[in-house]
């Protein structure tokens, strides 16, 4: 069976956090679809919350910590990428955007992205279009035609008053990138990033 990688960025602040509770909703989907397909699918979990200090770090020194390289080098070697960010202040979250800050500009080029975002209303729900879309096509992804925007309330069950359910949603978005990460050759892996040692390291005993 073939195998593709799918790296999944998750930009949540909390725990639990509804952003990787979406994440993991569109991952979930996303293999299952690869699977019918008859591909195998190796996923990868990128939690920002966990590599803030090394976004600020790489921010000011250029140089990446090796939490922070893995996670830059999966991406760059990624098959296909699930990107979701909460929204602040009509836009993606500031820790989500220092990352793609940080991510050399031609390490997404090509590479089939699905957007997700989360909020409290649904009223947010354009900054996929205005800021998570654009910020992407910047970057030269593929970024597939349906975004997945969750408010509280979609969480909840609301059965047929709901005008289309987050599971379609999700199930719909997951189809798209499934059949993008399908037809398109699997990508070499290579080192586009590596770590470098801390200042502490390269000073040593001096």
């Amino acid at each position: 069976m073939p195998s593709r990688s799918i790296v999944v960025v998750s930009g949540g602040l909390s725990q639990p956090s509804s952003t990787r509770l979406l994440a993991d909703r569109l991952t979930e989907a996303t293999v299952q679809d690869l699977t019918r397909r008859g591909i195998d699918t190796v996923v990868e979990v990128v939690e920002l919350r966990g590599l803030a200090h090394d976004v600020v770090d790489m921010t000011l020194t250029g140089y990446a910590r090796p939490d922070l390289a893995a996670a830059l080098s999966a991406l760059a070697g990624a098959d296909g990428v699930i990107a979701v960010s909460p929204v602040y202040a009509a836009s993606y979250a500031g820790l989500f955007k220092s990352f793609v800050d940080v991510l050399d500009p031609e390490a997404l080029s090509g590479t089939p992205v699905l957007l997700g975002a989360t909020g409290g209303t649904a009223r947010h729900s354009l900054a996929l279009e205005h800021a998570l879309r654009p910020l992407f096509a910047y970057l030269h992804a593929d970024v597939v035609p349906t975004s997945v925007f969750a408010a509280t309330d979609d969480w909840a069950d609301a059965g047929g008053e709901q005008v289309k359910p987050l599971p379609e949603r999700v199930r719909r978005a997951a189809a798209e990138l499934a059949q993008r990460v399908a037809a398109r050759e699997p990508v070499a892996k290579g080192g586009l990033y590596d770590a470098v040692p801390s200042f502490e390291d390269l000073l040593g005993d001096a």
